[in-house]
C-alpha cells in the first residue's frame, strides 16, 4: 500500500480507497489543495521545523512547500528550476558524498543526512537531510530538511 506526503503541508495519506491509482494525472493534496502528492515506500513523520522541496530527474527544484523560507530565507521564485544542492548552498554532507545525487543516481533513500545550509542571509545553519527518490517515470527526489 502506497504512502503519500503533501510537500507543502506535510499531511501524510495512504492509498486505502484505490482514489490516487485511479488516474494517472497527479492528485492534489486533499488537506491545503498543493498540486501534487508526493508517494513514499515507507510512511515518513516529519518534524514540525522540516521544510521540504521537491526537485525533478535532473536535481533542479520543481516546488518548495512550507518550511523552506522560515529555514532558508529563499522564496520558492528565488529557487524554481535552480539545482538544489547549488541554490540552498549545502555542504559538509558525510563522506563528502552527495546524498541528492546518490538518491538519483541509486534511486535510493537517504536518511539522517547531516549537512550544513547557508540561508539567504549568509548564515550557516546544521541541518539534517532526508532524500526520497521518485518512484514514477518522470523521476525526481523529495528533499526534507530538518534544522538540527
Amino acid at each position: 500500500m502506497p504512502f503519500y506526503i503533501c510537500p507543502n503541508c506535510k499531511d501524510r495519506s495512504i492509498d486505502i480507497d484505490g482514489f490516487e491509482g485511479m488516474s494517472t494525472q497527479a492528485v492534489a493534496c486533499r488537506r491545503c489543495g498543493f498540486g501534487f502528492l508526493f508517494e513514499l515506500m515507507d510512511d515518513y513523520y516529519p518534524s514540525p521545523g522540516t521544510g521540504m522541496v521537491v526537485c525533478d530527474a535532473d536535481g533542479r527544484i520543481l516546488a518548495s512547500g512550507r518550511g523552506v523560507f522560515e529555514l532558508t530565507g529563499y522564496q520558492e521564485s528565488e529557487l524554481m528550476g535552480q539545482e538544489v544542492v547549488g541554490a540552498l548552498h549545502l555542504d559538509g554532507f558525510q563522506n563528502g558524498q552527495n546524498p541528492v545525487a546518490l538518491a538519483l543516481e541509486w534511486g535510493v533513500r537517504r536518511l539522517g543526512e547531516q549537512c550544513d545550509l547557508t540561508a539567504a542571509g549568509g548564515r550557516t545553519k546544521s541541518v539534517t537531510a532526508d532524500i526520497f527518490p521518485a518512484y514514477d517515470d518522470d523521476g525526481g527526489v523529495l528533499v526534507a530538511l530538518t534544522p538540527r
